[in-house]
């Protein structure tokens, strides 16, 4: 399997409201960024949707280092939060509904391709790959062209 390493990040202007995602793909000496965004949406949309959005990206099933700053994506995959959430038709343990369903659902269809370790980094911090999604995302958040979040409820 290749290895690849993936750094992602989401940013909201109000939450909801203007939103992007950054990432920064690592294969090799290869790199590639993306960014994207929606004109009204969620942080935690736009955290989750980086890591998806990267993960889809993959053309084969590999290896992958995912670095994220959300405690909400990678707290949820390492606890196992996400499956448990899954199995008791998507309510969380005090009995109430899982958000962003729509997104989680997308993530584990893309997660079963691959090997995922899922990292979390401090962000804003002294990780540059980590700040350069930030930059990414915040960018794609002040685009003015953004299309609605069709997810968004």
């Amino acid at each position: 399997m290749k290895e690849v390493t993936i750094y992602t990040d989401g940013a909201c202007s109000g939450n909801p409201g203007p939103g992007g995602y950054g990432i920064v793909l690592i294969y090799k000496k290869h790199r590639k960024e993306i960014s994207g965004g929606f004109s009204r949406t969620t942080n935690n949309r736009m955290e989750l949707l980086s890591a998806i959005v990267a993960l889809e990206t993959l053309t084969e099933s590999c290896k992958v280092t995912l670095y994220s700053d959300s405690r909400y994506l990678v707290d949820a995959v390492t606890e196992s939060w996400l499956w448990s959430w899954r199995q008791h038709n998507w309510l969380k343990a005090d009995r109430t509904p899982v958000k962003n369903v729509d997104l989680w659902e997308r993530y584990l269809l893309v997660q079963e391709r691959h090997k995922i370790a899922m990292v979390w980094v401090k962000g804003h911090a002294a990780n540059a790959e980590n700040n350069r999604c930030d930059e990414l995302a915040r960018s794609a958040a002040a685009r003015e062209d953004l299309p609605e979040d069709p997810g968004l409820q």
